[in-house]
């Protein structure tokens, strides 16, 4: 299996992916607290204060949704140029092409990974209810890796072809990120269209992160069952798609 075969070389690309990320910035990772802290702050004031939303915990609500949706957008946005971005290891040697895109999808993992790490102190803190059930972190976040990877395979492989895509993810992105339970709750949706609302798999993840970091809830058991299925189906598709398109990589790139 090339996962085996290549692992040294998954590793590499991964670090190195991490080491371009910070190594000219002033303030290095820091940059990956402070941004949805300060963004934490603007949202808490807008919402709860203009708009009155008396969400309980809501600064930490508002924060574990900005940081699971920061693994996505980073996620999927890094990965997609991950095959442009790499036109000699494309053209020159054979490696399978999906490497590029997981270690790129790796290393933002690994950022929010760290950036869930740094936000326990806070749940202390701000008084979140800790109980065991905050064990569920890995499962959840290895589950939302597949979601990431699966989307990040079809962004990468139509990017080679289609260079305008990133404009339009971006606003695709931006777009989610109001769409998303991320600074309001989710009880304000219209019960008619609510249905719709939380077959994003994204929208049960972050309220799934809220369950068993704020508030000790465990996480429903058909909630894990379709994040399951929606993470294999992405994978699925996200091959696929790749699988189909590489054939032309070298020649377009």
């Amino acid at each position: 299996m090339w996962l085996m075969q290549y692992r040294d070389l998954i590793w590499n690309l991964t670090i190195t992916d991490l080491k371009i990320k910070y190594q000219s910035s002033v303030l290095g990772f820091a940059w990956s607290l402070l941004n949805p802290l300060l963004m934490m702050l603007v949202l808490y004031f807008v919402f709860a204060n203009v708009f009155r939303f008396n969400q309980e915990q809501f600064a930490l609500y508002i924060l574990v949704g900005i940081i699971a949706w920061r693994f996505l957008a980073n996620g999927t946005s890094t990965a997609m140029l991950s095959i442009v971005a790499k036109p000699s290891l494309v053209t020159k040697i054979y490696i399978p092409r999906h490497i590029l895109v997981l270690s790129s999808t790796l290393s933002c993992f690994i950022s929010s990974i760290l950036e869930f790490c740094v936000l326990i102190p806070l749940l202390f803190i701000f008084g979140a209810n800790i109980t065991p059930y905050i064990l569920f972190f890995p499962i959840a976040h290895a589950i939302f890796f597949f979601i990431v990877y699966g989307l990040s395979l079809v962004l990468a492989a139509l990017y080679v072809y289609y260079r305008d895509l990133n404009q339009i993810w971006e606003v695709v992105i931006q777009l989610g990120f109001f769409l998303a339970p991320i600074c309001y709750p989710i009880t304000i949706v219209p019960p008619q269209f609510l249905p719709y609302y939380v077959l994003n798999p994204v929208t049960i993840l972050i309220e799934t992160y809220r369950n068993f970091l704020i508030y000790g809830v465990p996480p429903g058991l058909r909630s894990m069952v379709y994040l399951v299925i929606s993470a294999v189906l992405l994978m699925i598709a996200g091959k696929f798609v790749f699988n189909r398109l590489e054939r032309r990589f070298a020649e377009v790139i």
